[in-house]
């Protein structure tokens, strides 16, 4: 599976991409400094272009957080497949922060995040699609949402 494409496995997993959002602020949803390719955070943008909202540990359980974050996976595909053109100039993830909208209660900030790391390795495979990573707990992020994930590749 290592030697499949990124494109052709998000086809065989019948994956849809949510449209890519526009900033909701002053910046840009992603950068490209040589070999690298910056994506500032990115909400859980559902197929009608809805947000995901809600509160870990609050409104939604932890598995509801996980597919939460498995959407923002998917939001930050789409950002990059509408702004690089195609999947597969990503040759590895190097870094993912994973931002958990949570009661102060809430302790499993890794599994949530895992909903997006999953996603990743299913796409670029274990090898590259894992990179390092950070999963931490906020009292809340914009729109209420519950997770918000920004993340480092480089390019191939």
């Amino acid at each position: 599976m290592e030697s499949t494409s990124a494109e052709s496995r998000l086809k065989a997993l019948g994956l849809t991409l949510p449209p890519a959002p526009a900033p909701m602020g002053v910046y840009i949803p992603y950068l490209i400094d040589g070999k690298h390719l910056y994506l500032s955070g990115h909400g859980p943008v559902q197929d009608d272009g809805s947000l995901i909202k809600g509160r870990v540990g609050k409104d939604m359980d932890k598995e509801q957080g996980k597919l939460a974050a498995r959407q923002v996976g998917l939001t930050m595909l789409s950002t990059i497949q509408s702004n690089l053109g195609s999947l597969n100039k990503v040759k590895r993830v190097i870094k993912v922060l994973g931002m958990v909208n949570c009661t102060l209660e809430f302790e499993e900030h890794p599994f949530v995040i895992n909903g997006c790391s999953e996603l990743f390795a299913e796409i670029w495979g274990k090898e590259k699609g894992i990179g390092t990573r950070s999963a931490v707990g906020f009292g809340s992020l914009p729109g209420n949402i519950p997770v918000e994930i920004e993340a480092l590749f480089e390019l191939a």
